[in-house]
């Protein structure tokens, strides 16, 4: 597929996927989520990536500011029974794709971040902000609400009370704010946003692949599990199999020696 609404650059084990719509404030579409659609699994099959940086084209001043509301045909179904003979589970293939994402999705997020938009940021692991970018779910000021599971994805990240009032009020959040309350792990000038992101990236880079991998299954995969015992539990066995793996050997040894390490993901 060639991507238009997508740009899409691979160094150094590192793939950086850009939403591409500048002249739209790099709005969402459904034109580009065939294409993250499209290319999330390539990557993902791809053995030369090992984290992924997902970002904002810088000339459309945005992340994303969301769902394209010039569109006329944008939230304006003609039938409800028609839509809903059309409502599957492949409707949140959108969010799964990067949420359940097998390596690293470092989300650099330059400017604003609305509605989908901003929900796209929630299913990713690192989420670092440009000192001025400001993010919300505005989707109830205008008739709606925020589909798929978006403010409960929010909550997790900062509690039920906030995500409860930024779905209510529509309000938006600031990087500060965003910091404070630990949604995002960074703020930084716009300038070093990327730098800083790619920093972060080579380092997870560096690290056995398989290790990087289990760790974020085991936090993903126990914050849906019924207890704490039970992650637990799960987790002895990744760690039991992270133990018989070469890398491991590797990375010990390496200690022991007093030498970097050279990691081959087996």
């Amino acid at each position: 597929m060639k991507y238009t609404r997508l740009l899409y650059e691979k160094q150094e084990h590192i793939a950086t996927v850009t939403l591409s719509r500048p002249e739209a404030r790099n709005a969402w579409s459904a034109i580009m989520q065939e294409e993250i659609l499209d290319l999330f699994p390539k990557i993902e099959a791809d053995p030369d990536v090992l984290v992924v940086i997902l970002t904002g084209n810088p000339e459309g001043r945005a992340f994303s500011s969301g769902a394209d509301i010039a569109d006329l045909t944008t939230h304006s179904p003609k039938s409800v029974g028609d839509e809903l003979h059309k409502f599957t589970l492949r409707g949140m293939d959108i969010f799964n794709v990067i949420a359940d994402f097998p390596k690293p999705i470092i989300c650099a997020i330059n400017g604003y971040a609305l509605g989908i938009g901003f929900q796209i940021t929630l299913c990713c692991d690192i989420l670092i902000a440009s000192d001025n970018a400001r993010m919300g779910l505005p989707q109830v000021s205008i008739g709606v609400m925020p589909a798929y599971a978006g403010a409960v994805r929010l909550a997790r990240f900062v509690g039920k009370g906030i995500a409860m009032r930024m779905a209510l009020t529509s309000e938006h959040m600031n990087a500060q704010d965003a910091y404070r309350l630990g949604l995002v792990s960074e703020v930084l000038p716009l300038e070093q946003l990327m730098p800083r992101a790619r920093e972060i990236a080579k380092i997870i880079a560096s690290y056995p692949p398989l290790s990087v991998k289990v760790a974020k299954e085991s936090l993903n995969m126990g914050l849906d599990t019924a207890s704490i015992k039970q992650a637990a539990q799960a987790d002895l066995y990744r760690f039991l199999a992270l133990s018989l793996t070469e890398d491991r050997m590797e990375g010990h040894s390496a200690w022991r020696e007093k030498r970097k390490p050279t990691f081959k993901g087996k």
